[in-house]
């Protein structure tokens, strides 16, 4: 597979089968995304991965704790602005739509929003942090590394799903993951073979046309 192709096959994948991922591949992913880019190579990501008991110890520790946390960051700016605010809005309705859930059975929708907290039954979860120290540019720098994590899944017949729902929980992530103070969760993901007989993973969310976002100028 090229990265074309893989990038083109990308998904948020919301329902994962059972089968376990040998801990030799899930090694082989993270090492080789180690070759990620960052500025001045400064390498700012700090990856556990959990699978087995201490996986399970995490979700029953969150799932006795539905509220929430005092989260580590705000993952959408308040009051979000167009065109960011319809993209975000056309994601959900077109995700809840392959569900058949409606706009305004709000506990389902929280139902499906907790899903996180089970990684959508893939059985491995990754986490992502760095140094509290650093700043914004290093944050892209973790979402680079992620990028890459998920396109070398994908090339190995995996399936990926960026969650920075557990910036609600970094209390309890950080105590299972022994986690350093001076380091702040940044993102969880879901990693595991899809179901691909599951409604959900049919969602192929929308894309801005080119000339959007993109000037192009010089050219021929």
């Amino acid at each position: 597979m090229n990265v074309t192709d893989a990038v083109a096959a990308r998904i948020s994948v919301r329902a994962f089968r059972p089968d376990p991922v040998p801990g030799a591949l899930v090694r082989e992913i993270l090492e080789v995304a180690h070759r990620a880019p960052s500025g001045g190579n400064l390498q700012p990501w700090r990856v556990h991965a959990l699978t087995g008991a201490p996986l399970e110890d995490l979700k029953a520790r969150v799932g006795a704790n539905l509220a929430g946390e005092e989260p580590e960051y705000d993952v959408y700016p308040p009051e979000l602005w167009d065109p960011y605010r319809t993209h975000r809005y056309q994601c959900g309705e077109d995700l809840y739509a392959t569900i058949d859930i409606p706009r305004e059975d709000k506990p389902a929708r929280l139902r499906q929003l907790f899903r996180n907290t089970q990684f959508f039954g893939a059985p491995v979860g990754l986490f992502f942090s760095l140094d509290r120290k650093l700043g914004p540019p290093q944050w892209a720098d973790v979402g680079m590394y992620m990028q890459t994590v998920m396109l070398l899944a994908v090339e190995r017949g995996l399936a990926t799903c960026a969650q920075e729902f557990w910036a609600r929980y970094p209390k309890t992530v950080a105590a299972v993951l022994d986690l350093p103070g001076d380091h702040m969760l940044f993102s969880g993901m879901a990693l595991g073979y899809a179901d691909e007989t599951a409604p959900i993973n049919s969602l192929r969310t929308r894309r801005a046309p080119f000339e959007d976002w993109c000037e192009m100028k010089g050219f021929d």
